[in-house]
């Protein structure tokens, strides 16, 4: 998989992993990394079958094979702890990264993510599968930003978006790896397992998220052993965008109180030691 490695090159830095949603590309994180590499080693990557990380998408593919993928790629870069910060989708992996590598996990932010699909976000889900296969890739570019920008922001940025439109449309990667990503994600149910959860893990929502509700952040950080819930008044779906200054805030100030802290052996982490996955 292509990836980056910004910030600081210390072995006593702690590193930090970004996972992005369902577009799966690094880009998505530009407003967090000037803040981010001034403090920590800073991994960035393509999820498979998205921008650079080119390839098809198995039939059958699961959210376990991406925690897989990045934590075969978090082998290759010889990193054995980090904090994983994923949105939506990327939360998501790394809440399966959390249950299949446990010693890899420092700490885990969960953005505007869940355990099970609400029914808001299936139906959203639902309208963007039906555009894509019905009406075509530019409507489905065209019609994503409703669902991750307020009102007010979509209008003061207009033209912005509609530069980004004509650039997601020129490089779109493929609508099959789409819909398997997309069906994995929709699938993805781990409600029985958060109890199993060691890391620490802050579940991060936006009270006007349109397709994710904010309850089911709530949910998510109630179910789990070491849960915390945090919650931004305004931003929508991608606040890391719209209000880039608060969410940096947020994050920066967890991720403080969470480095250098005391950790068990390893063994009491993984005593069922996992394979690392090919790379």
């Amino acid at each position: 998989m292509y990836y980056k490695v910004l910030g600081k090159d210390s072995p006593s830095v702690d590193t930090v992993v970004l996972s992005s949603g369902l577009g799966g590309v690094h880009g998505f994180w530009q407003p967090q990394l000037a803040m981010l590499a001034e403090h920590f080693r800073v991994v960035l990557y393509d999820q498979q079958g998205t921008g650079v990380s080119q390839g098809v998408v198995p039939a059958g593919y699961r959210m376990e094979d991406m925690a897989d993928e990045l934590a075969g790629l978090l082998n290759e870069l010889q990193i054995e702890r980090c904090h994983i910060i994923g949105h939506a989708l990327g939360g998501i992996i790394g809440l399966h990264l959390a249950l299949r590598y446990p010693a890899l996990l420092q700490s885990l932010v969960v953005v505007n993510g869940w355990a099970k699909l609400d029914s808001q976000t299936r139906r959203c889900f639902e309208v963007r599968q039906n555009l894509l296969l019905n009406s075509g890739v530019d409507a489905y570019v065209q019609a994503q930003p409703l669902f991750l920008y307020p009102a007010d922001w979509l209008s003061d940025h207009h033209d912005l978006l509609e530069q980004e439109r004509q650039h997601q449309v020129a490089h779109f990667q493929g609508m099959e790896n789409l819909l398997r990503r997309l069906e994995a994600l929709m699938t993805s149910d781990l409600t029985d397992s958060l109890s199993q959860v060691i890391a620490p893990v802050l579940a991060l929502s936006s009270k006007d998220d349109l397709l994710v509700p904010w309850n089911q952040s709530v949910s998510l950080a109630q179910a789990l052993p070491h849960g915390e819930h945090q919650q931004m008044n305004y931003g929508g779906h991608a606040m890391t965008v719209t209000d880039s200054e608060t969410f940096n805030a947020i994050l920066l100030t967890w991720l403080q109180a969470h480095s250098r802290q005391p950790q068990p052996p390893f063994s009491s982490l993984n005593p069922t030691e996992i394979p690392w996955p090919k790379h």
